[in-house]
């Protein structure tokens, strides 16, 4: 089997408008060795990922100023946003809902109440596809440099 060194901690932003929800996800998280953000309402979710580039958003639905679902979708149409990953943690347990937060964008969900086990067994998961896609981007902008210098190399060979 192979085995990566993949970092599994990583900065997460906890999006929710209830202070004692975003504080029992911050202790849940806490032995992580995560730095962790934290956001009270749909703007400055927007604001908080744009300037301070989470690994990841646990995000609420049921928010102020902008729900969730818009969030998540400004978060993922947006070019330097985009690849934030999104694990939206909500009350509501309709499929209509679950639907909307995949339509929207969202990498993931969970349900309310949030058990420990499954709430750092997801974020473990998510955060380390989010660290191999950032190491996969790298390597392929680094083989895109070698190319366009071997690219260049070989054309002053020719001339």
């Amino acid at each position: 089997m192979i085995q990566t060194d993949t970092p599994t901690a990583g900065r997460i932003l906890i999006a929710d408008d209830n202070q004692p929800n975003r504080e029992l996800l911050d202790a849940y998280l806490a032995d992580e060795g995560h730095e962790i953000l934290m956001a009270a309402d749909g703007e400055e979710t927007l604001r908080k990922v744009r300037e301070e580039d989470p690994d990841l958003v646990l995000l609420d639905i049921m928010m102020p100023r902008l729900s969730g679902y818009e969030v998540c979708q400004r978060i993922k149409q947006d070019e330097q946003t985009s690849k934030t990953v999104v694990l939206m943690v909500t009350a509501l347990k309709e499929m209509g809902d679950i639907e909307k937060a995949v339509a929207a964008g969202a990498d993931d969900f969970l349900t309310k109440p949030v058990h420990r086990l499954e709430l750092l067994t997801r974020v473990r998961s998510l955060l380390r596809v989010r660290h191999l896609t950032n190491e996969r981007d790298r390597l392929l902008a680094y083989l895109q440099e070698v190319e366009q210098a071997t690219g260049n190399v070989s054309a002053a060979a020719a001339e």
